[in-house]
């Protein structure tokens, strides 16, 4: 670009990379529970309240391992009477089943989700994907129908949709591209679960001089919180831009690697998230997910 050349790289003395410690995760709770009438059947829901070591599987567990719902969703489900497992009717909280059993969902629970929406904004710079910071607004208040890219062509906007529309996935306040909001919780599962591995791209502008070794330790040698980064694609598109693929998500991330090898962030956009491309959606404007597409 121009005069610029890319960064060069240089080794630096006493060279140390930082890390912060990793938050404890929270022990989950062991339900009480009692001996199922239908021991015979072992495929049935186990509920066991009596003293000793709960058996089977939280149905809600499951639920969200296969994909069905959240395991929000899924207790809301389960309150409403809407889950059947081997074709029997669940409607209490904490029930455990078998891990291989058939779950299935009352056709008042798939109407339900059918009707929830995802939808792909272009963030602009000083927005927070999260909850609102002093002097920022959150990226949903981007959201109404005035700035509907597709209005010709999808469904018009209500502000109905706005209820439970959460952020699946961070970007940071000086960070531009697609941010997914959602009111899906397989969506939010798939993107942003414990065993996601969905690809985040991202075009980075940098300034600054690469350590030596610093593209390869940018592809797979670096650590964040005490814990190694997954192998990450990352190359030069030209002098001071980098391409980065990601298949995790920890706070930002990108902008700590790269001031662990010599070099710092000046602008940042994501552009994919899996299948689904940024495109020409205009900065600062949302469309829906459409129906042919997915992550």
């Amino acid at each position: 670009m121009g005069g610029e050349r890319r960064p060069k790289a240089r080794p630096e003395a006493g060279y140390e990379r930082k890390a912060d410690q990793p938050f404890a995760k929270r022990p989950q709770a062991i339900e009480p529970h009692v001996e199922s009438a239908a021991a015979t059947r072992p495929q049935r829901p186990a509920v066991q309240r009596e003293e000793g070591e709960a058996e089977g599987v939280r149905l809600s567990k499951v639920m969200a391992e296969r994909g069905i719902c959240s395991r929000r969703e899924a207790d809301e489900l389960i309150e409403r009477g809407w889950v059947f497992v081997d074709g029997r009717r669940v409607s209490e909280l904490g029930t455990r089943i078998s891990p291989d059993a058939r779950v299935d969902l009352a056709p008042e629970a798939k109407m339900q989700q059918a009707q929830r929406v995802t939808i792909l904004l272009h963030k602009p710079v000083g927005y927070v994907s999260g909850q609102p910071e002093p002097g920022y607004e959150p990226a949903v208040s981007l959201i109404g129908g005035d700035n509907q890219f597709d209005r010709d062509t999808a469904q018009r906007f209500h502000y109905s949709q706005l209820k439970g529309l959460a952020p699946a996935g961070r970007l940071d306040i000086d960070s531009t591209g697609l941010l997914v909001l959602t009111q899906d919780g397989r969506v939010a599962r798939m993107l942003i679960g414990e065993n996601s591995k969905v690809e985040k791209e991202y075009l980075v502008r940098v300034e600054g001089e690469l350590v030596p070794d610093g593209l390869a330790l940018l592809r797979h040698g670096l650590s964040l919180d005490d814990k190694p980064l997954r192998p990450a694609e990352v190359e030069w598109i030209n002098d001071d831009q980098l391409r980065f693929v990601l298949r995790e998500g920890r706070k930002r991330q990108i902008r700590r690697m790269c001031d662990l090898v010599g070099l710092k962030v000046v602008g940042l956009k994501r552009v994919r998230i899996g299948r689904v491309r940024l495109g020409d959606l205009p900065m600062g404007e949302w469309r829906y997910l459409r129906e042919d597409e997915s992550f």
